[in-house]
């Protein structure tokens, strides 16, 4: 049975060269960075906090050493990644000192503000890492991890968010880059059918954790950004329908990957995927 995740329809979608070298010539290109393993850090350490802050109590959740946390995971993360990589993995320990203290100040401003970001009244935690695995024709599926799914009580709600850690936050551009928003929209659309909830009582939201503020700014900045892209009808069938394309092109009537000939892009010195492949 043909599997596909976001991370690889989103990597066809935007080099297709890139999509083949790793997903039919398993020659995996990418080996990981300080920018993935600080990021899964974060996401261990917050999603740690939620689950104690939902499922037990605030006092609680407030008492857990989050930044023993987050520097335990940063190192467990990297000793794996060294382990499966060696001297493949670019990681140094000036980079691992900047990102922990980058991490720090992410995890202090959060722990001010998570009210804002995650009410507690009326709100219950559906589940952390929340997997879907959803059937398609043709011997497919699709299948991927929302990070924090939250249900509203009252009014019937389901939020799903996506946990983002950028350098500097997103800007009109990258808000604006479907690379970055169509996996929620595809979520949404995934978990309404699995889950048969209507899907125009599902909200999308990504919280975007900045690593590093503009200096000599007089307003005050935040560490934290919301966004919540379009995800209307109109906005997931466009992803729907180009998720197809991939499948029509990439996968035969019994789910097997077909071993298309795919050239580097055109513009390929400028393809962050394949310009040094």
């Amino acid at each position: 049975m043909g599997k596909i995740s976001y991370s690889q329809f989103s990597q066809w979608d935007k080099c297709p060269y890139t999509w083949k070298l790793n997903y039919v010539d398993k020659a995996e290109t990418f080996k990981g960075n300080i920018y993935t393993l600080f990021g899964t850090a974060v996401h261990e350490t917050i999603q740690a906090y939620l689950v104690c802050y939902y499922e037990r109590t605030i006092k609680e959740a407030d008492a857990l050493p989050l930044i023993d946390i987050f520097k335990y995971r940063m190192e467990e993360n990297y000793k794996i990644s060294k382990a499966q990589h060696g001297d493949e993995f670019p990681v140094t320990l000036p980079e691992m000192k900047e990102f922990y203290n980058d991490g720090c100040k992410i995890i202090e401003e959060f722990l001010k503000r998570k009210s804002g970001y995650f009410p507690k009244k009326n709100t219950e935690l559906l589940g952390i890492e929340v997997g879907l695995d959803f059937g398609l024709p043709n011997n497919m599926k699709f299948v991927g991890y929302m990070d924090v799914v939250l249900h509203n009580k009252n009014t019937g709600r389901v939020k799903i968010i996506d946990i983002k850690t950028a350098t500097m936050g997103w800007n009109k551009y990258q808000k604006a880059d479907k690379n970055k928003t169509n996996q929620l929209l595809l979520y949404k659309h995934f978990f309404s059918k699995e889950k048969e909830i209507p899907i125009d009582k599902i909200d999308v939201e990504y919280l975007i954790l900045k690593r590093k503020l503009y200096e000599n700014i007089q307003y005050p900045q935040k560490r934290i950004q919301v966004f919540s892209p379009a995800s209307g009808k109109p906005s997931v069938n466009k992803v729907l329908t180009r998720l197809q394309e991939f499948i029509d092109e990439c996968y035969d009537d019994d789910g097997k990957i077909i071993a298309n000939e795919y050239e580097k892009c055109a513009k390929h010195k400028k393809c962050i995927l394949c310009k040094d492949l």
